[in-house]
């Protein structure tokens, strides 16, 4: 039941993040950039058609071939994670990570580009969009519950050899 309600969460995060890339696509595109708080935060429709900050630029199916490699082993990792409380944090971090790439792909599979609209002038900062905002938030979050909350035998599941002495 919680594996179906995850799925559910990734599925609604995928759908608001294409509904705010469809929202900038079709005004942002048109009218111009839309200033949120004037010389520092704006909404500024941007393609995309490389990976973070347009690197990898116009290499669409090596990011659309990764990112299938990556989910794949993020699905084969949700459903190896011991039942129990304690993986909760984990499981949560994996529905954004999941939620946020599978937004990414979307675009780079349909468009062969990603919509980008989210703007720190201020610091010029590059453009992003949601999808960016779970991905860069839950591997944060990842990384610190990694190092701060799970231990060394919290990852043990992980280990095939410890899997066949359970057996």
């Amino acid at each position: 039941m919680k594996k179906f309600r995850h799925l559910i969460y990734v599925v609604l995060l995928i759908a608001l993040d294409q509904f705010t890339k469809y929202l900038a696509a079709t005004t942002l595109k048109v009218n111009g950039p839309f200033p949120i708080i004037p010389k520092v935060f704006s909404l500024y429709y941007h393609e995309n058609n490389g990976a973070v900050w347009g690197i990898m630029s116009g290499k669409i199916s090596f990011l659309i071939i990764t990112s299938i490699i990556i989910m794949t082993g993020m699905v084969l990792f949700y459903f190896k994670i011991p039942a129990g409380k304690r993986y909760n944090f984990m499981r949560i971090v994996l529905v954004f990570l999941s939620a946020g790439a599978i937004g990414n792909l979307i675009d780079r599979s349909i468009n062969r580009y990603v919509v980008d609209f989210i703007y720190f002038e201020l610091i010029d900062f590059p453009i992003f969009n949601l999808a960016d905002c779970y991905v860069t938030g839950s591997a944060a979050l990842l990384i610190i519950l990694s190092l701060f909350y799970y231990k060394d035998e919290d990852f043990a599941f992980l280990n095939r050899k410890e899997e066949q002495k359970h057996e």
